[in-house]
């Protein structure tokens, strides 16, 4: 008997899996099925890179949903296996063990891999982290007295460092940039994060590159552009991700870093939607610039979105993106796209905690980014998210007095 239609969501990271559960929620009653890679149950991907490292007790994916809501809300996850082929015409999914699925609507939320560094390909002593079991092979190396390298001073990078130094071992950073950060995080932010790590006894080598990777036994020599020599025990790729789009590709869909959507998420097939790190879409809130974001509450929003306009809705994306990173003790938030901003004013709210307001020319409240002591910023930023979603032209003196509420901004 040919199986029913139903939605097929390729993808079992947080972006899948939230849009599983928000077709329940919609009230869609038809099969829901939900393809990912890996044997695990579907888990948060954040905590790799922080708890899992440094958590005394032997890690666990921390789940996104137990397997009895799965049952409970009929969705079928199909783990280990992976999507090889779509026919558009007959509106069909196969599977590598031949299985097909067919579908009414199909979503694709295959998220992001690890850029690869052509340099490192040959080495044994270099990895990057993508999965729980990276993740469990990396921390094994997290020992005291143990040489990392890291290639790369964005987040995860950053994160795994100070990872690796909770756990004792010697740890230097490699960036090819002139700073830490680069993408996305203001100078002034970036630089409290390079003097913590420092602090912390990091090193970091910035506007420094790579000449070669050479195999030891037991450890790998790293040739810097310098003419300097570091051995590692282990060196950790972090220079980026790269959307998996190869499958969308082979089907035919527009592509350029990442699925091309529109604003509901919609691909070049009208029944073919994608959403999440894998697609590049418009934002709304900076006129329809198209972006493409790594973060786990757009993937969230997106996944539920695309779940709604599947069923219908038509609903545009309208949400201001929001990052964050615990570094330490260091908790650092952005909300909306500092690029967008010509000059920033900043707030002081004590004990070391700051909160910079990015302006356009136009007087417009684009994005706000902070850093202080654990949760000290999260207020501040969520009331200028909403301040920024509102497209609110705020005074520049009252934004830099910590005596001015955002909260009376926001009612004004």
């Amino acid at each position: 008997m040919a199986m029913e239609r139903g939605m097929v969501i390729i993808g079992a990271g947080e972006c899948g899996v939230r849009a599983a559960f928000a077709l329940r929620e919609n009230g869609y009653d038809g099969p829901v099925t939900l393809i990912g890679t890996e044997k695990h149950l579907p888990y948060e991907r954040p905590p790799l890179s922080k708890e899992a490292m440094v958590s005394e007790d032997h890690p666990a994916p921390r789940t996104i949903a137990a397997a009895s809501l799965f049952n409970e809300k009929n969705i079928d996850f199909i783990g280990s296996s992976t999507a090889t082929s779509i026919d558009r015409e007959e509106k069909r999914v196969t599977l590598e063990d031949g299985r097909q699925i067919p579908y009414e609507g199909l979503l694709f939320a295959t998220g992001a891999i690890p850029r690869p560094l052509p340099l490192a390909a040959g080495s044994k002593h270099c990895t990057t982290l993508r999965s729980f079991d990276d993740a469990l092979a990396i921390r094994a190396r997290f020992q005291p007295g143990a040489r990392i390298v890291i290639v790369g001073g964005g987040f995860i990078g950053l994160e795994l460092a100070a990872s690796a130094r909770k756990r004792g071992a010697s740890v230097t950073v490699i960036e090819a940039q002139s700073r830490i950060m680069m993408r996305g995080v203001p100078e002034e932010i970036a630089r409290v994060i390079d003097t913590r790590h420092r602090h912390e006894g990091v090193t970091i080598l910035c506007d420094t590159g790579i000449v070669s990777f050479a195999d030891a036994a037991d450890n790998v020599a790293i040739t810097l552009s310098t003419g300097n020599v570091i051995v590692a025990d282990l060196a950790i790729i972090g220079i980026g991700a790269t959307p998996v789009t190869a499958l969308a590709e082979a089907s035919g869909l527009e592509t350029g870093n990442g699925i091309v959507v529109n604003d509901w998420l919609q691909t070049s097939d009208p029944d073919i939607y994608a959403a999440g790190d894998c697609c590049i879409f418009p934002l709304a809130v900076y006129g329809g610039r198209r972006v493409r974001l790594e973060a786990w509450r757009n993937a969230q929003e997106q996944g539920a979105l695309a779940a709604r306009n599947m069923l219908g809705a038509r609903e545009p994306h309208q949400a201001v993106p929001w990052f964050w990173s615990d570094q330490y003790e260091l908790g650092l938030q952005v909300a909306g796209l500092s690029d967008e901003g010509t000059k920033s004013i900043r707030r002081d709210l004590g004990d070391g905690a700051f909160i910079l307001f990015h302006l356009a020319a136009d007087g417009r409240l684009v994005a706000a980014s902070g850093i202080g002591p654990g949760n000290s910023v999260a207020k501040d930023i969520r009331l200028a998210e909403m301040l920024i979603a509102r497209g609110a032209r705020p005074d520049s003196a009252q934004l830099s007095t910590a005596d001015v509420k955002l909260k009376s901004l926001l009612a004004a």
